[in-house]
């Protein structure tokens, strides 16, 4: 069974599943298509699949024309979870959020894991690339595949396999970024290393799951605690009316032993406000306590008040209130020059901002209408940059700083500009650094 599935995944004759196609799924199924694999994609979202049949894509940096050659080629793109029979290999991309009690989410993986269950076949390998503890595909997927009959390892097989996209970032690919890979067994690791070494430039192996699983987790949550640091900085540099980007610059000539981070009006995207309370969540049931990963999330996610703080105090310099105040949100993306606002702190700013009367309005030139969210809720537009607008404004709050922002026109029209990117390295009495 393994030698046959080995050989149709080399060869290119085997079907490959993508289940989700968002931000991670979209982007490995259109490198298949490009490496000349059948590929099936599954999504619950009819309104996704219509969009990929009429080859549209619904995330910026993807564009159409990669969608209708995948759609030529023979990319389909389905509801229908029946036919995950004729998949080879099932790749899971499905989100992994925290629930009200900043824990582990697991439904989307559980119930999507429990929609292929009716349709999975011998000589199958199912891989999971959602972010999580390490346990999960074990504790999780590696029971309700057996209750099926099969036997991990001989009749069917189970990896994870971490996604590591960076949207937006034209410096790596799907192709460039190594990918991590953990199997159930060795058999399990030999089909993944064949599930993906035809379209990932290098594949990292490592013993288990749980391996592969933690090595995720200890990427964003390495990045977390460093983030929570320099935002730690800002705070205590900005006492001591010291420059912290500035500091950053000097500090990043040193040729070794130090790396850059840069602080921010706090975390946004899928992974790294998240991630590490999946660590934390599980380290309990080991009875350790992981003061560095909690302490970094408590700086980070002060960090919407420490910039509201700021708007309101230079409000009040100009002898204004928030209340009343017109605020415009320059931004509302979770990191620049994309169109991706999970998790994004520029949402939660400008909830506080509403919160406490203020007037809010955003521009994000790559986020044209403000999108319906499950937790947030404005009706709002984009407002386009002119010199006319900006004047209208009380204040102008950088929390996104796209290369597409004229930040000359910006300065040269604003009445005051609270900068919380480091975007403004010149001293000016309008611009106030957050």
């Amino acid at each position: 069974m393994k030698s046959s599935l080995i050989s149709k995944l080399k060869s290119k004759k085997a079907v490959i599943g993508i289940v989700g196609l968002g931000y991670v799924g979209l982007p490995l199924l259109l490198r298949y298509c490009e490496m000349g694999y059948k590929v099936i994609g599954f999504d619950i979202d009819e309104a996704k699949v219509q969009a990929l049949r009429d080859g549209q894509s619904y995330i910026e940096h993807i564009s159409a024309q990669a969608i209708g050659a995948a759609v030529k080629q023979g990319f389909e793109p389905t509801t229908d979870f029946s036919r995950v029979a004729e998949a080879d290999a099932l790749i899971l991309c499905v989100p992994t959020p925290l629930n009200k009690h900043r824990e582990p989410d697991l439904s989307f993986v559980l119930n999507t894991t429990d929609s292929l269950l009716p349709y999975l076949r011998t000589g199958q390998v199912v891989s999971l690339e959602s972010t999580t503890y390490p346990g999960t595909t074990d504790e999780e997927l590696l029971p309700r595949i057996e209750s099926r009959g099969l036997k991990v390892g001989e009749d069917a097989f189970l990896v994870f396999s971490p996604e590591r996209e960076d949207p937006g970032n034209p410096n790596f690919t799907t192709r460039t970024i190594p990918k991590v890979c953990g199997g159930h067994t060795a058999q399990c690791l030999e089909v993944g290393l064949a599930l993906y070494g035809q379209v990932i430039d290098q594949v990292v192996p490592v013993s288990s799951t749980r391996a592969a699983e933690l090595t995720k987790l200890l990427e964003n949550i390495h990045r977390a605690v460093n983030i929570g640091l320099v935002n730690e900085m800002k705070i205590v540099a900005d006492k001591m009316n010291i420059d912290i980007h500035e500091v950053i610059r000097a500090a990043a000539t040193k040729p070794f032993g130090f790396v850059p981070y840069y602080p921010g009006p706090g975390l946004g995207g899928h992974c790294i406000p998240i991630d590490p309370f999946y660590l934390t969540w599980k380290a309990r049931e080991y009875g350790v306590h992981t003061r560095f990963i909690e302490l970094a999330g408590e700086v980070n996610s002060s960090m919407p008040d420490y910039v509201i703080a700021k708007v309101a105090s230079a409000l009040n310099a100009a002898k204004k209130s928030i209340n009343g105040s017109r605020v415009l949100v320059l931004g509302i993306a979770y990191k620049k020059n994309v169109d991706d606002m999970r998790e994004s702190p520029s949402v939660v700013l400008m909830e506080k901002l509403r919160e406490l009367g203020a007037d809010v309005s955003y521009s994000d030139p790559h986020i044209p209408v403000f999108p319906k969210m499950r937790e947030h809720s404005f009706n709002l537009s984009s407002v386009p940059l002119t010199a006319s607008a900006l004047s209208q404004y009380d204040c102008i709050l950088l929390a996104t700083d796209h290369e597409k922002f004229d930040y000359t026109l910006i300065k040269d029209n604003a009445k005051l500009i609270v900068d919380s990117r480091g975007r403004y390295r010149e001293s000016a009495s309008h611009i106030v650094k957050a």
